[in-house]
């Protein structure tokens, strides 16, 4: 057969333990006030797949443990190390003290294309992922070292945050890898 598509038992699986002790991306991501449980089970799931390093959960960002985080999460909140600060901008500027480049992802005025975005290959990196509605607090914004912004040509000019997580991520991933 052409093609076969692998059964999940088939995939190479790390363990929890194995995920826990693997080096990992040098991606920080940081949720800035998102509201749906959805999105941040979905965060958590790409994270994993990436290998990300660390998740932060803040303001109003719920935590798990939850229903509908786990729903979509699928037991990556047990992988991936994460922790809730109240808040944002205070977060942003001890990452950056710590040597940290921080990246909010949004649409602003001399921001940088995604894919015109040069990764540092020694360089840790923060991303910074707004709410919904309002996107990243103006205040993160300006504390931002850099803008980052994913470019899209049709109508909308909006992406749902799990899917400009899946994006950017993969993107820093593999800048990363090469």
């Amino acid at each position: 057969m052409k093609n076969r598509k692998l059964k999940n038992a088939e995939l190479p699986r790390k363990t929890v333990e194995e995920f826990k002790s693997s080096e990992k991306t040098p991606v920080i991501v940081v949720l800035d006030n998102v509201r749906s449980l959805n999105n941040i089970g979905s965060v958590f799931r790409t994270s994993d797949a990436f290998l990300i390093e660390k998740i932060y959960l803040c303001g109003i960002t719920a935590t798990p443990p939850h229903k509908d985080i786990q729903k979509t999460a699928l037991g990556s909140t047990g992988t991936v190390a994460w922790e809730h600060v109240e808040d944002t901008l205070a977060l942003v500027e001890q990452l950056k003290e710590e040597g940290i480049k921080v990246l909010a992802i949004e649409q602003a005025e001399a921001s940088v294309f995604l894919d015109e975005f040069e990764v540092e290959k020694e360089q840790r990196y923060a991303v910074v992922f707004g709410n919904e509605v309002k996107g990243v607090q103006q205040e993160v914004v300006s504390a931002a070292d850099t803008v980052v912004e994913i470019p899209q040509i049709g109508t909308k000019h909006s992406l749902n945050i799990s899917v400009s997580t899946g994006v950017v991520l993969w993107d820093l991933f593999s800048k990363k890898r090469n």
